[in-house]
């Protein structure tokens, strides 16, 4: 295949969100987009194969072959004929990634991605955005917080390389029930944790039950970090960080959208300085827009 072509893999359920952002989309194949290159600039995406190519085969032993010569790693996005995939994939390198233990370090050994098109077909990628299998990272959970929503925390600070160190100062809007709090908490932070709701009994934290958007930053000149997983429309969340950004503070939060009209919101936070937007694995119709001193 011409290399000016590039995969996008949507996310599970938000393979409408990605086609409204692609240009010259050629093809799909499930949650997987191929598109005219040079590589777009997208969000609603969990993997990016950026070296796409089509290989005809003639037998599984033939397809494992052709996949080995092009790269030692290979992780199976099914789509069809998928037990023919399934064994073409037990005839290549062992790969079966483990859960990660927050904080260790990203993968660093090169991993493909490849589909079938059809029983004699397939596409692959050499190249791919993401360290992860179809760009899912998975942990090894704890059931100590009181809800998932750590996992985003988790994944963030993982492949940003970046997080609050010990004793730094924090605030949390919308912390309820304390799982952020909890993670924060772990890192050996000092947090101040914003909510109408109350906190679940286990997180012991400075708490401020009050509306988080009526915060302002000189009664807090000195927080470091600033983070947000609070249900709210995107744009009254930007228009709470104004006076915020002003200040040498670092910024981690969830943009929950609840459909296509409120996208526009993407643009404007795009537009601030220093910052980066991404769909983690563990997000669902959201982003996270974040302006910190690491890389994501």
């Amino acid at each position: 295949m011409d290399t000016k072509f590039i995969g996008y893999l949507a996310p599970e359920g938000l393979e409408e969100a990605l086609a409204s952002e692609l240009k010259h989309i050629t093809a799909r194949y499930g949650r997987l987009f191929l598109a005219e290159g040079p590589l777009q600039e997208v969000y609603w995406v969990q993997n990016i194969w950026l070296s796409p190519q089509i290989i005809s085969f003639k037998s599984i032993k033939d397809a494992a072959n052709k996949l080995r010569a092009l790269q030692a790693l290979w992780a199976y996005y099914p789509n069809v004929s998928i037990r023919r995939g399934e064994l073409i994939a037990e005839n290549l390198p062992y790969f079966a990634p483990k859960p990660l233990t927050f904080l260790s370090p990203l993968p660093k050994a090169p991993l493909g991605s490849w589909t079938l098109l059809d029983e004699g077909t397939l596409l692959c990628s050499p190249h791919c955005s993401s360290p992860f299998a179809n760009g899912e990272v998975r942990f090894i959970e704890t059931k100590e917080p009181p809800s998932r929503a750590y996992l985003k925390l988790w994944e963030f600070f993982t492949k940003s390389g970046t997080w609050p160190k010990k004793g730094d100062v924090c605030l949390e809007l919308g912390a309820s029930p304390g799982s952020w709090t909890w993670v924060l908490q772990q890192l050996g932070a000092n947090v101040t944790a914003v909510d109408r709701a109350p906190l679940d009994p286990k997180i012991n934290a400075t708490f401020l039950k009050k509306d988080a958007f009526s915060l302002r930053p000189e009664d807090f000149p000195n927080v470091q970090w600033v983070f947000s997983d609070l249900i709210c429309y995107p744009e009254k969340l930007y228009q709470w960080l104004q006076p915020w950004l002003k200040k040498d503070i670092q910024f981690v939060c969830t943009l929950k959208f609840q459909g296509k009209n409120e996208y526009n919101a993407i643009q404007q936070f795009k537009e601030i300085e220093g910052s980066a937007l991404t769909h983690l694995f563990h997000n669902k119709h959201e982003l996270t827009w974040s302006k910190t001193k690491g890389m994501l």
